[in-house]
């Protein structure tokens, strides 16, 4: 099999209409609700908006065509003594997988980070998948000593 090359780019407000079908095959994996009109408009608004987080594209080949991508928001935390990230994307399409895109885009989003000043970086990931999280072990994610619970407060009665 030919390498490809792959380049790992700052995704800007030109890229939605190809990172939009890739956000749904990542909900449709994760078994999130996709919903195009609310999600597609966050996307673009953290596009256009560098201070909310970051987004990287894996564009392969000369297609250019993004194959992968993974979404950074920011944050503060006391305990990290200031800004830290939460990863909450992180996806590659299938046929591009096992030869270490996801590796890529991660390390470039930590790199990315820590230019920025960000202290920690948090991600959340399904117990069943064990190879995302041999993944983020072999980038010294650890288990947090608590677990997320998340209270939604846009669409949901108290």
């Amino acid at each position: 099999m030919e390498a490809r090359k792959v380049e790992i780019l700052q995704a800007g407000i030109g890229d939605e209409p190809a990172i939009l079908p890739l956000m749904a095959a990542f909900n449709r994996t994760e078994g999130i609700d996709w919903k195009p009109g609310p999600m597609g408009a966050a996307l673009r608004r953290l596009l256009g908006a560098g201070d909310l987080g970051l987004v990287l594209v894996a564009r392969e080949d000369a297609s250019r065509a993004v194959t992968g991508y993974i979404i950074a928001t920011f944050g503060y935390d006391l305990e990290f003594a200031g800004p830290d990230a939460f990863i909450t994307e992180l996806f590659v399409q299938p046929l591009s997988r096992g030869r270490g895109l996801g590796r890529a885009l991660l390390d470039a989003m930590i790199g990315h980070l820590r230019m920025r000043g960000t202290n920690a970086v948090h991600l959340m990931v399904r117990p069943e998948n064990e190879r995302a999280r041999a993944l983020y072990a072999g980038r010294g994610f650890r288990l947090a000593p608590r677990i997320m619970m998340t209270k939604p407060l846009v669409g949901h009665d108290p």
